[in-house]
Parts: structure tokens; C-alpha cells; sequence
């Protein structure tokens, strides 16, 4: 038996076969990998860096996929099902909507697959593949096996998942409704077993808030420390309020943090339940104790609640050069389904698409909504420009002398490799359109 597991790119452009920018290891497909059996042939397709052979000789076709990619992942579904091949889909946007995802596909793996690929893979080998299999939430006690990604070039950064879900409930984040608002914490003695396997320097802790127990994140950082690893993670602006935990992470290794500041607008904050972003005080001075640490912050902002208009946009952008970020994001509200944020855009009427990731002519950084303040079109150019201007030679400049300070040298070169790079990837990545047009397809 031999199955092909496939991740989807978000798009492509007509006539290119993919977009060059930073590319990391997908940790889901090696995860899948590892609760393969052995005498089960494995084949994988990244479509993001490669083209996918759709005359592969295979028996069972499984694509992961998000909102995002959920339009492509259909497509090339439709390709291998016309073939005879049965597919699998699993990932976010399956779990969120798998009624839509089975009008796709022969059979849906909602929530994490550590409990039933292997049944799932059983059922389809006696024949009798169900429908939807509901996978679990929580742990697992299993190593992701890389060597799947041989042959590929990714990210020189090894990923190793520390834990799962976040505490929190803001209103726009799937994340959070994948999870219930609950984190799930893995197991130390995994953790440190997966960095000690890793190829490379660098290791991106995956966690989207490794600080959301502090208890468990102190563990994680006490037995990190060992290891003599350099790591960047995910956090929340409340670890500047904890010198003890600042320290014990910076000990550990830790270079970069990204945190989700979102806005710097009261109202919006409360709007999206992020109230406790502005809660801890000054934003200014959390930010300085981070960088006195020798913590690098990777600062994500998001625009289109209700009280953004152009000078929410240049604040963020100005509070961003101010603090000299390691890198930044500016990015538009995405409306992604089952979030509270979808379901109250939709009562209000303010959908420009009721389901954007499926419909034809809606392209990445286009928004897919109306803001009460501004138009959909003008707070699409107005994030795009941020982006620009922050990642301009004179900002990349400063910035770069900043970070001198604050990071290692490894650091140091890699942010001028990355963010020299990020103005043209802004251009590279606008109004590709969601899926793409058919023609790529074999007939």
C-alpha cells in the first residue's frame, strides 16, 4: 500500500510554479509520517516549493489544509478522485467545517490525528473507510520523523511542538476555537529528545502561547537550557511583566519572541476579548524589558475592527519603528469560520463573501469584509504599505543596528537575510488568487 500525503499552497500566479519565499518544514506531515506503519509506502508533495505529480502511482491520497488553502486542497482533490483515488483531508479547516471539506473528499479527520490515522489507515485497507473520524485534541507521545522532508529545501530551523492550544478566547482566532481556549502541554522528556535529533542550530519552539502555563514553561526552559540551543517561540506581551521567567529564557536559549500586540487601540482590544493587552501597563516599557533581556520581539499587529482607520494603521507602524522590532507584521482581519468574529460579521451583513476561502476572484491580501471606518480596498493598501515602508532600507537599517545588541551573531546575520528579503515578498504575495486557475491541472 502505498498512500501520498500533500500540503496545499495558498495559490499560485498564473505562470509561476510557486513563490520563493522563507519556507519552514511542516511538522504536521512529519507527524503523520511517524504514526505511519512501516510497511506502508509514503510519498509527500509540499505544493508550496514543488509541483505535485498527479500521475503518481498511489493508492490513497491525505491533504492537510486550512482556510487558507481549503479552495486549492479541493482542487487537487478533484484531480486524484477523477483518477479512481480516494482522498483523506484533515487539518483546521476540516475540523471548523467538515460538512464542506466531505462534499470534497471520500473521508474527514476532525481534530488531531494522533488517535486515528492508524485506524483510519486499517479501515481503508479492509475496505471500509468511514466517512469522518473524529480525532482527539490533547497530547501525544510520539517523535515526528523528518525523514520524509529529505531531499527538500526548507528553513535551516528544526520545529519541535511543546504544546498545543492557548488560554485565551480572541474573537478572530481559530486557534482558539480548534482548542476550547484550553493549552495542552507536552512532555518535557519529548521536547528535549526531538531537539537533540534536530540537523540544525536554530529551533522554533511551536507553541501558540508558550508562556500560557508558567509553570510548564519554566520546565520547558530548565531542561532547554542544557542543550546549548538558540530558539525563537510564541508568547504574550505578560511575560515582560515576569523578570524570573524573562531570565530563565533567555538562559535557555530564547532569541526571538513573536508576540501579537494586534492593535494599540483600546476599543479594539476589547472588541477582539484582548483586553489584557493593554491591562499590563505601559506598553513601552514591557517592550524594554524584553529587549533588555536580549529577547528580539516579532511584533504581529491586525487591522479592520471597528475603530481602525488610517491612523491606527500608521501607529502601529510608528510604534513598530520606534521599538526597532526584529521583524514585524501588518496584517488584515481574516474572518475565519466558527470564530466569533465570523459569526458577528455575518449577522451584521459586512461579508463581502460569505465564504471567501471558496470564492472566485478574491485574492491573498484582499479583505473579505466591510470596516465600519475605511474601505475594504484602502485598509488592504494601507497594510501593504506599512509592510513596505517598515522593511525599507532606512528601517532595516536601524533596526538592524538594534538587534545588534540584543541577539547572537547567528541572529544578527539571519535578520539581515530575512528582512532585506521581505520587501519584495510583499509584492510576490499580493493578489495571488486563492486556488488558481485549472489549467495547471492535467486534463
Amino acid at each position: 500500500m502505498k498512500i501520498t500525503l500533500i500540503l496545499p499552497a495558498i495559490g499560485k500566479k498564473p505562470g509561476q510554479k510557486y513563490i520563493g519565499t522563507w519556507k519552514m518544514e511542516p511538522l504536521t506531515i512529519a507527524v503523520l509520517k511517524a504514526l505511519t506503519p512501516a510497511e506502508v509506502e509514503t510519498e509527500f508533495f509540499d505544493d508550496r516549493i514543488e509541483l505535485i505529480d498527479y500521475e503518481t502511482n498511489t493508492d490513497l491520497v491525505c491533504i492537510t489544509t486550512e482556510t487558507y488553502t481549503a479552495k486549492r486542497a479541493y482542487r487537487i482533490a478533484k484531480v486524484f478522485r477523477e483518477r479512481g483515488i480516494p482522498v483523506v483531508m484533515g487539518g483546521y479547516h476540516a475540523t471548523l467545517c467538515p460538512q464542506e471539506t466531505l462534499e470534497y473528499c471520500d473521508s474527514v479527520i476532525a481534530g488531531n490525528a494522533e488517535n486515528v490515522w492508524g485506524k483510519m489507515l486499517a479501515d481503508f485497507q479492509n475496505g471500509c473507510l468511514q466517512r469522518l473520524y473524529q480525532g482527539g485534541i490533547g497530547e501525544y507521545d510520539i517523535h515526528p520523523d523528518k525523514s520524509i522532508f529529505h531531499g527538500k529545501r526548507y528553513l535551516p530551523v528544526s520545529l519541535v511542538e511543546t504544546g498545543r492550544g492557548c488560554c485565551h478566547s480572541c474573537d478572530f482566532c481559530s486557534i482558539s476555537k480548534f482548542y476550547c481556549s484550553k493549552y495542552y502541554c507536552r512532555d518535557h522528556e519529548l521536547i528535549v529528545d526531538d531537539i537533540k535529533a534536530s540537523k540544525y542550530k536554530y529551533t522554533f519552539l511551536v507553541d501558540d502561547n508558550l508562556v500560557a502555563n508558567r509553570a510548564n514553561a519554566m520546565g520547558i526552559f530548565d531542561a532547554v537550557e542544557p542543550l546549548h540551543i538558540k530558539w525563537a517561540g510564541q508568547g504574550t506581551l505578560s511575560m515582560a511583566k515576569d523578570e524570573e521567567l524573562l531570565k530563565a529564557m533567555k538562559r535557555s536559549g530564547c532569541e526571538i519572541i513573536l508576540i501579537g500586540f494586534e492593535s494599540l487601540n483600546e476599543a479594539n482590544l476589547n472588541q477582539m476579548n484582548k483586553s489584557f493587552n493593554y491591562a499590563l501597563g505601559e506598553r513601552d516599557e514591557l517592550v524594554k524589558r524584553i529587549h533588555d533581556a536580549g529577547i528580539g520581539i516579532y511584533a504581529t499587529f491586525v487591522f479592520g475592527y471597528d475603530n481602525d482607520d488610517e491612523r491606527t494603521v500608521n501607529d502601529a507602524l510608528e510604534f513598530a519603528k520606534k521599538h526597532n522590532f526584529y521583524t514585524a507584521a501588518f496584517n488584515h482581519l481574516l474572518p475565519f469560520p466558527g470564530t466569533p468574529l465570523y459569526n458577528r460579521l455575518k449577522q451584521d451583513n459586512r461579508l463581502i463573501y460569505d465564504k471567501w476561502w471558496l470564492a472566485d476572484g478574491y485574492n491573498y491580501g484582499e479583505l473579505a469584509f466591510h470596516p465600519k471606518l475605511i474601505s475594504a480596498e484602502r485598509l488592504s493598501s494601507l497594510c501593504r504599505d506599512a509592510r513596505k515602508e517598515f522593511s525599507a532600507p532606512g528601517t532595516v537599517w536601524n533596526r538592524g543596528m538594534a538587534s545588534l545588541g540584543r541577539t547572537s551573531p547567528l541572529l544578527w546575520w539571519l535578520f539581515w537575510s530575512m528582512n532585506l528579503r521581505i520587501g519584495g515578498e510583499v509584492d510576490q504575495k499580493m493578489n495571488v488568487p486563492i486556488g488558481e486557475n485549472l489549467d495547471e491541472y492535467p486534463k
